[in-house]
């Protein structure tokens, strides 16, 4: 099992993993209020800190710290380095440019890249300069045109914050920055996919990153962290921020439909490309649809590092780096164990099902809903199921073109040409 070739206490001990580690350089401090974000109320970690966000930005001890030893934990000659957040731009550009120096100083020759998200509100000319220069691929939340994006993303003060972040699209598009899009689904913009995704292309989104929104919320007042995780077991409600299983896979098979007639080759969906993997014989890249995950850390702004940016919670804690080897971490008896977990408590619904090895089972955050025989499955499983029937026998030929070393693009000439116009015509979002 290629997935898991740290398995064996030999392997542990002698081999390098391969695992990603995003960062938290400012922890959950951020300027927005997003009524959906399950990251903000984590400060309630770290009490002591709460409420006061100088102190959440990362010394320059750990950051230097964690800028060497992720170097040398990495078996690859490629480094990659992710920042996020809450938001990671509220640090300002003088940070990332001792970041870069300090890659520079411990880079061993490597070839060392750097992605950050952020919520867009921040970025002027010195920072899409900056990004620009130093060759960093940012992506930038948006959840679609401005009656939905600032439903939610709102500032503190309640007033949205579309306008700012299509202001930072267009100085990304001035200065040649790299971006992708990061969509949050909820239960409203899961109502308009087509009026979404035709949005995100209208404003020059060329990858598209959809994440669905799936929060459960503790009933009892006294926790200290009021979204919980899927170990949680007393008494909760989903947030009427997620999305609905229904609309998630409509939403799904609606940008599905548009995609695979015009724009395959040309725009990338995160669910699309990593559904055709398993149909040739790869394995999807996104952690959810894999079938064990785990090599996804996360690193708060003390070196505090979690099995995964969905699991910051005190029972998912690993270790600090600052005292412990943040590869060790990553190989660690507790990360094995949520590693496999993924795969080993699958119900048996999942087990049996044809599209195991494209769905994964989805993230284990989401596996709340109970089965007839008392099993736990993805809240979201009549969703990514009416999704996976729909596509695959499109994934079938996009998958024999590959094999054929032909491109998957070629699905698009399946379709009748003057359907395929017609929908051109009608495929932009009036900005």
């Amino acid at each position: 099992m290629p997935e898991l070739n740290f398995l064996t206490a030999h392997d542990r001990m002698h081999k390098k993993r391969s695992f990603q580690l995003m960062v938290k350089p400012f922890g959950p401090v951020c300027n927005l209020n997003c009524n959906y974000c399950y990251y903000l109320e984590k400060e309630n970690i770290y009490e002591e800190k709460k409420n006061v966000p100088a102190k959440f930005r990362m010394t320059d001890e750990v950051l230097e710290k964690y800028i060497h030893d992720y170097i040398i934990s990495q078996p690859g000659e490629e480094v990659m380095f992710t920042w996020q957040g809450g938001e990671p731009t509220l640090l300002g550009v003088d940070f990332f440019r001792k970041a870069l120096k300090l890659q520079e100083r411990h880079g061993q020759g490597r070839k060392l890249s750097n992605t950050l998200q952020t919520n867009g509100t921040m970025v002027n000319d010195e920072w899409a300069e900056f990004f620009a220069e130093n060759n960093f691929l940012i992506g930038v939340s948006i959840d679609g045109p401005a009656e939905v994006h600032d439903h939610y993303r709102t500032f503190p003060s309640g007033k949205g914050s579309f306008a700012k972040v299509m202001n930072t699209v267009r100085l990304f598009h001035k200065y040649n920055v790299k971006f992708n899009t990061l969509t949050v689904v909820n239960d409203r913009n899961s109502k308009i996919p087509l009026r979404v995704y035709r949005f995100l292309k209208d404003i020059g989104s060329k990858y598209m990153q959809f994440i669905p929104i799936v929060e459960r919320i503790a009933d009892d007042p006294n926790v200290k962290l009021k979204l919980v995780a899927n170990d949680y077991k007393e008494k909760t409600w989903v947030t009427e921020e997620s999305v609905e299983p229904e609309d998630w896979g409509k939403f799904l098979v609606k940008i599905f439909e548009e995609w695979v007639r015009i724009d395959v080759g040309d725009v990338f969906v995160n669910y699309f490309d990593n559904t055709l993997a398993p149909y040739v014989g790869e394995n999807p890249s996104l952690c959810t649809m894999r079938s064990v995950c785990g090599d996804g850390l996360v690193m708060e702004h003390n070196g505090d590092v979690y099995s995964c940016d969905h699991f910051v919670y005190p029972q998912f804690l690993l270790g600090n780096i600052m005292n412990e080897s943040m590869e060790e971490m990553s190989k660690s008896d507790v990360q094995l164990k949520f590693s496999l977990d993924k795969r080993d408590t699958l119900p048996k619904e999942c087990r049996e099902c044809e599209f195991l090895k494209m769905c994964g089972g989805d993230c284990p955050k989401h596996r709340f809903v109970e089965t007839d025989n008392g099993e736990m499955i993805t809240y979201l499983h009549d969703g990514f199921l009416h999704y996976f029937e729909h596509v695959d026998k499109y994934m079938k030929i996009m998958a024999e073109e590959l094999r054929n070393k032909r491109p998957p693009a070629n699905i698009m000439n399946t379709f009748p040409e003057k359907e395929r116009r017609r929908l051109l015509q009608r495929s932009k979002y009036k900005l």
